[in-house]
């Protein structure tokens, strides 16, 4: 199984996120909602999201989603040099979500991510 089996990854703040879970829903980052769309990360790709668009943020969450319940809403688009990342043209339905994390930023001033994202076998 890979390491990222049927999961994809929204980094969020927990205001952001404390929000979601009052309405019961989603909606989206301020960027989603320019794009038109909710950006998500696999495994692979969440550290460099994390380093390209959230430098140094604290208070920020890890929210693992399992692909099957978003449905064709999903869809894997090139973006990153050309790489295929997922993107949500709906809002997320929490019943989606498996778990979320805290995603603190380490000494190094990276985020440290959690294990069952950076370890095979892990989770």
């Amino acid at each position: 199984m890979p390491l990222d089996a049927g999961l994809v990854y929204k980094i969020v703040s927990e205001h952001e996120w404390i929000a979601a879970e009052a309405e019961g829903r989603f909606i989206g980052s301020p960027v989603d909602l320019d794009d038109g769309f909710i950006h998500f990360s696999t495994a692979e790709q969440a550290p460099e999201t994390a380093s390209r668009h959230f430098s140094g943020r604290r208070g920020l969450l890890l929210v693992s989603v399992e692909t099957a319940a978003l449905g064709e809403a999903l869809k894997w688009e090139p973006s990153r040099g050309q790489a295929l990342f997922p993107h949500l043209y709906d809002v997320l339905p929490l019943a989606a979500v498996v778990r979320v994390d805290p995603l603190p930023v380490g000494e190094n001033g990276e985020h440290v991510f959690p294990a069952h994202v950076t370890a095979p076998g892990e989770g």
